[in-house]
């Protein structure tokens, strides 16, 4: 049976990258809610969709099955409650919430109404992050001691607006950038970060107040160190994925990216090869994972509480950064 969906946010994402991933794993597409009416007729017209509407409750009562939230983050609590009050299925954007808690009240509500809830961390659905996990379970780098992840790049000007202007919304480049990344590393790690030690800058594309950029350490409970470096600011770096080992490296380069790209050298005492990579679409990759936990088999390729988990690094980033000492990472549920 095909899934219905509801579009909360006629957002550039759900345009670009989720709407064709949906279709294209079986799903269809029945409702759209803006809180502007005709951005929300529009783009119901332009992306073939029945329905375009600015009130929750009409989205929620339209037939479907499934919500996809790409609001401002700080609606994603109240909306996806809502959902789950309403039996729907629940694919939330990043970071989920604006607090811990909320994040967490978010993944209990949808676990007591019996709903699917999944995290649209979308980069550990990318070729090149399942090929680095499954090296390194096959034990190919040995014991993993470090990684590194370079996610610095440049924000157009068409996705700046509230990210670098509205505190209330979530703005700054941790809670958009840096989640990712922590999430990206519990995957490929397969554990999970104790503590974060982070600088925030302020480069002249946020507001005051706000951060566009970021370099840190994560440890994880091995013992293992993770440097991240993520901005809004950098026109011209290149992103990269490292994890290096007591018999080998992984180097993945230009495979922080929503294009299913990027190339994996595994770096050992052998000699150096490149890792091959399955090219599917990392949107579609997580939408039939969706879907399938809808029908009961597998599970979101991330969970609720892997976005509680990894909104938690994120927390504890700036909190080491306004306090300028390490910060621990809260548990998820």
């Amino acid at each position: 049976m095909s899934v219905r969906w509801g579009l909360i946010g006629a957002s550039t994402i759900a345009r670009e990258w989720v709407i064709g991933a949906i279709r294209a794993t079986g799903g269809e597409i029945a409702a759209v809610m803006s809180s502007d009416a005709g951005r929300a007729a529009a783009y119901a017209r332009d992306n073939r969709i029945p329905l375009g509407t600015t009130d929750l409750d009409a989205l929620l009562g339209s037939g479907i099955d499934a919500v996809y939230v790409s609001t401002t983050n700080d609606l994603h609590h109240g909306q996806t409650l809502a959902a789950a009050a309403a039996g729907k299925h629940v694919l939330c954007e990043k970071p989920l919430a604006l607090e811990l808690s909320a994040a967490r009240e978010m993944v209990a509500a949808c676990k007591a109404a019996g709903v699917v809830m999944g995290t649209n961390h979308h980069l550990r659905n990318a070729g090149t992050h399942r090929a680095m996990r499954q090296a390194i379970a096959a034990g190919r780098i040995g014991k993993p001691l470090f990684a590194r992840v370079f996610h610095a790049v440049y924000l157009p000007p068409h996705l700046q607006g509230w990210r670098i202007t509205t505190p209330g919304a979530g703005a700054g480049v941790v809670m958009d950038i840096t989640v990712h990344d922590a999430d990206t590393l519990r995957f490929v790690l397969g554990e999970e970060p104790v503590e974060v030690t982070a600088f925030t800058q302020e480069g002249g594309m946020g507001a005051p107040g706000i951060e566009d950029g970021v370099m840190g350490v994560v440890r994880f409970r091995s013992g293992l160190l993770a440097q991240f470096h993520d901005a809004f600011t950098t026109r011209f770096a290149s992103t990269g994925f490292e994890v290096h080992g007591t018999e080998g490296s992984l180097i993945g380069t230009n495979c922080m990216t929503q294009r299913s790209v990027g190339e994996v050298l595994l770096r050992t005492a052998s000699g150096e090869e490149h890792l091959p990579i399955d090219r599917t679409n990392l949107y579609e990759h997580a939408l039939a994972a969706f879907h399938g936990a809808i029908a009961g088999q597998g599970q979101p390729a991330a969970s609720g509480e892997d976005g509680v988990r990894s909104m938690a690094v994120g927390v504890a980033a700036l909190q080491s950064a306004a306090t300028r000492r390490p910060a621990a990472v809260e548990p998820g549920l």
